[in-house]
């Protein structure tokens, strides 16, 4: 039926472009009946021998090969910590999660690091090639080669040829300009379907940077409270350097006045020795976090000493503002960028499809020829032409099916892997949550046991002075604070950590690049419907900005 109508309709057209009507001279009725009967024939033996029912065809505004819908993501209803009190998933994350450590230098770190993070502009980059191929894509729609040619010939025919005989000249010069046009007519949606294909791989690689921005602040924030661990580890391992040299004191002196033995001195000495031990390896580790956050800030690396200055650990916020699961099919970019990689290998199924049936291509030229230069621009020469081209790769059916088996190959590979990332980002979320929770748990613990071996020390040394306990006691207990004190700093860190994990987990941090202003080309970029694509999670984010939006940041080092 679809045939019948299609054929009918091209037919009706061909009688009216010659002013006749279907039933007048020049179209008679059996010749239409047999232009409908080759019509139908061959529109029904090519969709006949593709994938795509010509009812499906229809409804697809003539376009052959599958529209995109979004699979089905596995995620739970809700956490599985929710009912604890520090989870509030009930609340959406902050857009800059970071400020809820209240620190001035880790909020300007991060702002310094989304200007000149070299990772972020060079995905920036990959943005702006999304782009433009997008717009080259979406420029094959028109016709797609303009050439306007201009052209000097000297001709001589060869005189042994009949024709030449009769000419008055067999050598002359040909003057000639004119302008070409070749337009594919897009029958089978094939260039449709890559426009939507490249609008996917556009959209997925400003979802990349978005993953990008998300990671570069984690990684910076990570790395700041590692920076701030190992430094307050310093500190405190100094100042237990100086209890350990009055202790040491204490027994040299009671061994000078013969009170004790040397055994006491020596013990000191080993006492105070391993504890200055421990201070390279920490301020190695200060080092190795201030060098990882030079490459994030985009600067050779440095000593950072002088601009972060001296600060205890960042203390974590006293609650995970986490909203529920199904929000990471909406906020995580990595979700979102496999989500829409899906798309656009979607299309590109409907692209190899395409190349099944015949493709219609028309030619047309009009130029002028003339052999006197002066001549070239009168009336008379003036030359033309147009026709259509029909191409029909039939005898390479084997490979083209092929293509189709191998492109929707590549759209489950991809379907499956996109499910998998929905899956990791549960996990990963769930991983950062438990470590929040149980580390903050762990520190209010260990925080008593630091307490209490802080008291056991002071109370040995006392009965030390005394003379009712020896040294060893003495050694054990100090030795004992100096690793609660250790184990305190790494979980305080711990649960910082833990709450920035979380936040990475959650997708949060991209939403700072819809803070620069807008710029006027943010709206001029074409806009191909994508039909059937239902339902799109991408369009609950706001759109990618136009080509000059990300060119005009960049250039200004204003990455977004």
């Amino acid at each position: 039926m679809l045939g019948h109508f299609m054929a009918g309709n091209l037919i009706g057209h061909q009688c009216k472009s010659k002013n006749l009507e279907p039933t007048k001279k020049g179209c008679s009725g059996k010749q239409i009946l047999r232009y409908w009967a080759f019509g139908s024939l061959l529109l029904g033996v090519t969709l006949g021998s593709g994938c795509t029912h010509p009812s499906q065809y229809w409804r697809q505004k003539m376009k052959v090969g599958p529209d995109y819908l979004r699979p089905d993501a596995k995620t739970s209803e809700d956490w599985i910590d929710t009912k604890n009190p520090r989870v509030k998933a009930s609340i959406s994350p902050d857009l800059r999660w970071w400020e809820q450590f209240n620190d001035p230098t880790l909020n300007g770190l991060i702002e310094t690091a989304y200007r000149e993070n070299f990772q972020l502009k060079d995905s920036g980059y990959r943005v702006l090639a999304a782009r433009a191929n997008y717009n080259i894509k979406v420029g094959q729609f028109l016709p797609q080669s303009q050439t306007l040619l201009t052209g000097y010939d000297r001709v001589k025919y060869s005189s042994n040829l009949d024709f030449t005989q009769r000419l008055p000249e067999n050598n002359f010069s040909l003057w000639s300009t004119g302008f070409n046009l070749t337009w594919e007519l897009d029958a089978w949606g094939k260039l449709r379907r890559n426009i939507e294909s490249s609008q996917g791989s556009y959209q997925a690689s400003v979802e990349e940077y978005d993953g990008i921005l998300v990671s570069v602040v984690a990684d910076l924030a990570n790395y700041y409270v590692d920076y701030r661990v190992a430094q307050t580890q310093v500190e405190s391992l100094r100042k237990f350097v100086v209890l350990m040299q009055g202790s040491l004191d204490i027994a040299e002196d009671r061994f000078k006045g013969g009170a004790t033995t040397e055994v006491d001195v020596e013990q000191a000495k080993l006492n105070l020795a391993q504890t200055q031990a421990q201070i390279p390896p920490n301020e190695k580790r200060v080092r190795h976090a201030a060098n990882a956050m030079c490459v994030l800030l985009g600067i050779s690396t440095e000593d950072l000493t002088a601009k972060l200055g001296k600060k205890p650990i960042p203390p974590a916020p006293v609650e995970a503002k986490t909203g529920i699961p199904a929000d990471l099919l909406r906020r995580r970019p990595d979700v979102r960028q496999a989500e829409r990689n899906l798309a656009a290998q979607c299309a590109q199924i409907g692209v190899a499809e395409a190349e099944l049936y015949p493709s219609f291509v028309i030619n047309g030229y009009l130029g002028l020829y003339s052999s006197d230069i002066s001549q070239l621009f009168s009336p008379g020469s003036m030359f033309g032409k147009i026709g259509p081209v029909a191409d029909w790769k039939i005898l390479n059916y084997g490979r083209l099916v092929n293509n189709i088996r191998m492109q929707d190959a590549k759209f489950q590979s991809l379907g499956a892997a996109y499910q998998q990332t929905v899956l990791n980002a549960g996990r990963e979320t769930e991983n950062g949550l438990i470590e929040y929770i149980k580390m903050d748990e762990a520190a209010k613990f260990q925080a008593k046991a630091v307490q209490a071996a802080v008291k056991s020390v002071d109370l040995a040394k006392l009965q030390y002075f005394e003379g009712t306990v020896d040294f060893n006691r003495v050694y054990l207990l100090e030795r004992q604070l100096v690793q609660e004190q250790i184990k305190l700093n790494d979980n305080l860190g711990s649960v910082s950590m833990g709450i920035i994990n979380t936040y990475r987990s959650l997708g949060g941090g991209w939403e700072m690049r819809l803070e620069e202003p807008a710029l006027s080309e943010m709206e001029t970029r074409p806009s191909p419907r994508t039909e059937g694509v239902t339902p799109n999670a991408y369009e609950t984010k706001p759109r990618p900005a136009g080509f000059g939006y990300w060119r005009e940041l960049l250039k200004n080092k204003k990455v977004p």
